[in-house]
């Protein structure tokens, strides 16, 4: 399998950064601020950091079979068989409409929405390396360290990639 990581735009770190400040003095001022505060209150701001974490993005995995997306504690594995073409796109997701999911607490995925691409799926964590996948007729944004490496290794297991490009 082809390992590649998934690198932090700056954007991703400052607005993670400052959400996690911002859920941390919360929860910290909910906890030791006014008694009347139900026990449970101050833990929502962490619970909403640990529901982030949980979706980062660590990495991706080219295979025979498929897509392999590197969570915190779990592969999401995404089919490749009917892929249709693959591209590198640095602004495939500008003026993106976030529909369900994460618009940047350690990372930028779920389902998003745009003029070009239509309705599409982004595992990304930094928009300016995205890779476009066209699977099936649907659109898959992932956002590799090195797109170019990315797509030289994904045409090879999957020739008709390289057709199509």
């Amino acid at each position: 399998m082809n390992e590649h990581h998934a690198p932090w735009s700056r954007t991703l770190v400052v607005m993670s950064v400052l959400v996690t400040a911002l859920c941390g003095g919360l929860s910290a001022s909910l906890a030791f601020g006014p008694q009347h505060v139900p026990a449970w209150v101050p833990a929502l701001p962490l619970a909403i950091l640990a529901g982030g974490a949980l979706f980062i993005v660590r990495g991706y995995a080219i295979a025979p079979d498929g897509l392999l997306i590197r969570r915190l504690l779990w592969t999401t594995r995404l089919p490749l068989a009917g892929i249709e073409s693959a591209r590198h796109d640095p602004q495939a997701m500008r003026g993106s409409l976030r529909l369900f999911g994460n618009g940047g607490l350690y990372s930028f995925s779920g389902w998003f929405r745009s003029r070009s691409l239509g309705t599409y799926r982004a595992f990304v964590t930094d928009p300016s390396r995205a890779v476009v996948l066209r699977v099936s007729g649907r659109h898959v944004v992932v956002s590799p360290g090195e797109p170019e490496r990315f797509l030289r290794e994904l045409a090879v297991l999957h020739p008709a990639v390289a057709d199509r490009a």
